[in-house]
């Protein structure tokens, strides 16, 4: 099967990168990503392999096709070398993985209730795919109030982690999901999910899904929150160069 089309680009293709925050982070937001998105749902749909994920994820996933992870690399690593300054050749790897949330509050781990962070490392992207509409809530970046704290690297990561102990954040009842500030933590972006919708930022901002109240936690990829989540690690001898 010729996949030329599917992995191509959208003919609509649109961008913007804005700073957010007191760490002045960056935020790629990418509109009509690829051509053929509904293919993307249809290989999961198909596949179907979806399973528990880790303990940050609430929800199951699994991995997605490596042609899609090279489109990512293929279309997107200049754009990303202007907007976080990682260039293409300072990509030491790079993984897609279907996400989907499908696990209800009750049911939740203690660091899913939070946002958190991905890495603690500099060099790290996270990437979102939306094949869902805005109907199933986008992403927010965080700051947490009683640190200042928006990024957490390897000089925050003992405060900040000390500091939710203090506050009991994993002792959180009842467990609800992230949807706006709370008391712990003010939001300092909110991206929409869009079909075809992709968002980048630092791995190692505090991140959390939009879930409301009233979600339905549907786990068929046909119908339910389906994402595409891409890690992206940069090789630790890189120097991080100047972005747009």
């Amino acid at each position: 099967m010729d996949d030329t089309y599917n992995f191509s680009l959208h003919p609509q293709f649109i961008y913007q990168m804005v700073r957010v925050g007191r760490d002045n982070i960056p935020v790629l937001v990418i509109d009509n990503f690829l051509a053929n998105p509904e293919f993307l749902v249809d290989l999961c749909v198909q596949d179907n392999k979806l399973d528990e994920a880790d303990t940050y994820y609430p929800g199951k996933r699994m991995l997605a096709p490596k042609r899609y992870t090279y489109a990512v690399y293929h279309y997107l690593g200049e754009l990303i070398e202007r907007c976080f300054g990682l260039p293409k050749d300072a990509w030491a790897g790079a993984q897609s993985l279907y996400s989907i949330v499908a696990t209800p509050p009750e049911k939740m781990g203690a660091l899913q209730s939070v946002p958190h962070i991905d890495t603690i490392k500099r060099t790290d992207l996270a990437c979102v795919h939306y094949l869902c509409g805005a109907e199933f809530g986008g992403t927010s970046l965080y700051r947490h109030r009683s640190t200042g704290f928006e990024i957490i690297d390897g000089a925050r990561q003992a405060i900040y982690s000390e500091r939710a102990l203090a506050e009991g954040l994993l002792e959180k009842s009842p467990r609800t999901y992230m949807n706006g500030s709370d008391h712990w933590f003010e939001q300092i972006m909110n991206v929409d999910a869009r079909f075809n919708r992709l968002v980048v930022y630092p791995g190692n901002v505090l991140h959390s899904g939009n879930i409301g109240p009233d979600f339905h936690f549907d786990p068929n990829p046909a119908s339910g929150r389906l994402t595409l989540n891409s890690f992206i690690v940069g090789k630790r001898d890189w120097v991080q160069q100047p972005a747009e």
